[in-house]
């Protein structure tokens, strides 16, 4: 499986492997090379950049791996992804954009109602619009600057195991 030329953001993809669970998750812990760094919970392996090579951008790969019902192997469920806090600080940010949006399209409408003026309210909503854009321009530059790190987490991934 290879991942396409577009990364989309929060790429997945799912894999049925003829190994037991137990021993790749065992397998893929003590994978840890450099500037690899592999942390197992349970039935989730997560592999990150090391601290030396990473950058605001850089993604993560969340791997998920179970024992298939009747079967021998596994079933893997990737997900690629941000780091979890910069992941927090957009979604942070994009909804208090919105909320702003609102309280002064609100705000807007109560003026406009009362007789009072209401232009600054508007271009202050003009600038939430914008300020959205600007977000979503950072969001796609930042995809595009950890675009090479996702390809090497998954070009890691394939070569623990064996795939």
């Amino acid at each position: 499986m290879s991942l396409p030329n577009e990364i989309v953001l929060r790429p997945r993809f799912q894999e049925t492997l003829d190994t037991q669970a137990a021993s790749l998750l065992d397998q893929l812990e003590h994978a840890s090379t450099p500037p690899f760094l592999v942390k197992r919970l349970d039935d989730h392996v997560f592999i990150k950049i090391a601290d030396a090579e990473r950058h605001f951008w850089s993604p993560q790969l969340q791997l998920e791996i179970l024992e298939e019902e009747g079967q021998e192997g596994c079933r893997i469920y990737g997900l690629f992804g941000p780091n979890p806090s910069l992941w927090t600080f957009f979604m942070f940010l994009h909804f208090g954009v919105a909320t702003l949006f609102v309280i002064l399209g609100i705000w807007a409408y109560s003026s406009a109602s009362l007789g009072r003026p209401y232009g600054i309210l508007l271009g202050a909503m003009g600038g939430m619009v914008v300020l959205w854009f600007v977000l979503y321009a950072f969001g796609r530059a930042g995809r595009a600057k950890g675009k090479p790190q996702m390809h090497q987490l998954y070009t890691f991934y394939k070569e623990v195991t064996g795939t």
